[in-house]
């Protein structure tokens, strides 16, 4: 199977293993939250799944472009089975404790940094240039249909089943992600003309390819500085809610699918719009309507599921908008290597931002005006500067003309 029909069903048992995933996820939040009542237990979930995904990425990244890209998917999906399928073991037996959680969300970090690189470059060779964005549409939606059905599966499950009846869940998306692709013909570049580079000079061309190029690295810079404000405000969003509702598991789950609707309604939206003419539209404005949604929900009580819908929807807009640029930018051939110090120049301050959250909320703003109100109050200050982030893309000319300064890639 190939082309567009190829992808749909690629995309299918993505969908499921993402849903298999947020389903866990939430469980495994409220495992640990009720292990200890720390925020700081939140960011270190966090944490040590971010830290090993970037310092692995241009790793991964070189391997993409040196592997078959199905192989690479086939390794990152199957990894994920096996992570699920250790947790699923060690709670049957009643040894799962929250340090177990933390090796597991570093070994699926690692996993990720090989997965979003092969996946990406997949895609741009399954698919025609004007199907990118589409594409990132679709992807976009997968992850919020799994954001709406995961935390409301989570919750399902857990009282008749436990936490094992999540982490079994987890496991078949895996199986059925491992299945599609087994199904789908994914092409792989030749190798450029010209001496082969060693693993350690792939590893490093991504950056230098960045670094020659000011227009993708100032966008990448302005997803640093965002990214880093999200993590500080975003990563204590369920102790907050959790603390305001006396622990209420459908409050919080009603948040996160409030949330996955609004990306579903965004990827829609993307999917059949196309995403502006002048892709950096969509950058600057999805980062400063996404930054303002979350800056207001410190601010509305009332309000979290209303505005973790808009903070969702302008999500897939800035992402989508951005992917198209790289795809349409950067040659098929080095995209793996490339994508890869991508991602990591603009989650390099995610780990720190968690670890800071945690401290922020637990020793600084909790203590202050109370656990709910801090975080609270993070949420508005760091959404805020978060919105002038995106805003500030405007007064930036090799920023805002990113499109017409660089030329098409050609293969």
């Amino acid at each position: 199977m190939q082309g567009f029909a190829a992808f749909r069903l690629l995309w299918a048992g993505q969908a499921l293993a993402l849903l298999g995933r947020e389903a866990s996820w939430f469980a495994l939040t409220l495992f640990a939250y009720q292990k200890t009542g720390l925020a700081t237990t939140l960011s270190l979930l966090a944490f040590f799944h971010f830290l090993p995904l970037l310092l692995f990425s241009p790793l991964a990244g070189a391997l993409v472009d040196r592997w078959p890209r199905k192989r690479a998917l086939f390794l990152s999906d199957l990894g994920g089975g096996v992570a699920a399928g250790f947790l699923l073991l060690l709670f049957l037996l009643g040894e799962l404790q929250v340090f177990h959680l933390y090796l597991v969300s570093a070994f699926t970090g690692a996993l990720s940094s090989l997965h979003w690189p092969a996946l990406s470059a997949s895609i741009s060779a399954m698919l025609d240039k004007k199907d990118y964005a589409r594409a990132s549409g679709l992807l976009s939606l997968a992850e919020s249909l799994a954001g709406i059905g995961g935390p409301i599966l989570g919750a399902a499950l857990l009282k008749p089943m436990g936490l094992g009846g999540v982490l079994l869940l987890e496991l078949l998306g895996a199986v059925a992600a491992v299945t599609t692709l087994l199904l789908v013909a994914i092409p792989s570049p030749k190798p450029l003309p010209g001496p082969q580079l060693s693993l350690l000079q792939e590893t490093l061309f991504g950056f230098r390819y960045i670094l020659a190029r000011p227009p993708l690295l100032g966008l990448q810079l302005m997803f640093f500085a965002v990214n880093f404000l999200y993590s500080l405000a975003a990563t204590a969003l369920p102790a907050m809610v959790l603390s305001k509702t006396a622990f209420s598991e459908e409050a919080l789950a009603l948040v996160r699918s409030a949330a996955g609707v609004g990306g579903v309604a965004g990827g829609l939206f993307l999917s059949l719009w196309g995403g502006p003419r002048k892709r950096v539209h969509g950058v600057f404005w999805g980062m400063a309507l996404s930054s303002l949604s979350l800056a207001l929900l410190g601010a509305v009580e009332g309000a979290w599921a209303f505005l973790s819908f808009w903070e969702s929807f302008f999500i897939p807009l800035l992402n989508g908008s951005n992917q198209a640029i790289w795809q349409a930018k950067v040659p098929l051939e080095v995209q793996g290597k490339v994508f890869a110090a991508r991602r990591m120049i603009a989650w390099m301050a995610n780990p720190l931002g968690m670890l800071l959250s945690g401290v922020l909320a637990d020793r600084v703003f909790g203590p202050r005006w109370g656990q709910g109100e801090g975080i609270a109050l993070m949420l508005l200050l760091f959404g805020g500067m978060g919105v002038l982030v995106g805003l500030l893309g405007y007064l930036i000319p090799v920023v805002r003309e990113a499109e017409e300064r660089l030329e098409d890639a050609k293969a």
